[in-house]
């Protein structure tokens, strides 16, 4: 028998204590520990960023004299620090470049997406609508990623993973496989992460 969901686990609580958005924050919390993904004065674009936990996280880490850009088709309300916040469509390429380029950057130094499509409850079709959403977070990182830049992005597990994944590794370097601790018992979500070639692979 599956473990009924609970609404206010510990990792809830321990984002209503620190003032986080959401207990997902505890999942980029982890990945970037293992991964030393952030560092101070870099540029981040987050994708599918509501409610604003990752956006919270990652501008603690990049400080004032970074930049973070979050996207979504939800309102993001307001975070302090350098976050920049854009209501749009992230599987729309120019939708991203306009976010862009009014924040006057031209490539940032790590994607971030911890996007989930909305669930239908018939896990093959959610499981494909998550490798979409994927895909569009891939497209747009391969257009605005520095080259060695690092792409952080959720995917649910299922029929079209492997796939997906053996795709990745042709373009993508150090490609890796991540469960985060704080990711739901029950949930099928692996984290992949992975660096942008320095060089154009042909």
């Amino acid at each position: 028998m599956p473990k009924p969901y609970i609404p206010n686990d510990k990792w809830s609580r321990l984002a209503a204590t620190e003032g986080y958005r959401a207990r997902s924050v505890y999942k980029l919390k982890e990945l970037d520990e293992k991964f030393r993904l952030l560092k101070q004065g870099m540029k981040v674009l987050d994708l599918g960023a509501a409610p604003g936990s990752w956006l919270q996280y990652a501008a603690q880490k990049v400080g004032p004299k970074g930049m973070v850009i979050g996207l979504d088709l939800q309102e993001i309300a307001p975070i302090e620090g350098p976050v920049h916040l854009f209501q749009a469509d992230i599987t729309d390429l120019s939708a991203v470049e306009k976010a862009l380029n009014t924040c006057d950057v031209t490539s940032v130094n790590i994607v971030l997406s911890d996007l989930a499509p909305k669930t239908s409850g018939i896990k093959d079709i959610d499981q494909w609508h998550s490798i979409e959403l994927s895909q569009a977070v891939e497209i747009a990182a391969r257009e605005f990623l520095a080259p060695g830049g690092m792409c952080v992005m959720k995917i649910l597990r299922g029929a079209d993973f492997d796939e997906f994944f053996a795709e990745l590794k042709l373009y993508w370097k150090d490609v890796k496989i991540q469960h985060a601790k704080a990711s739901r018992d029950r949930s099928r979500e692996v984290y992949v992460v992975m660096r942008k070639p320095s060089t154009q692979r042909k």
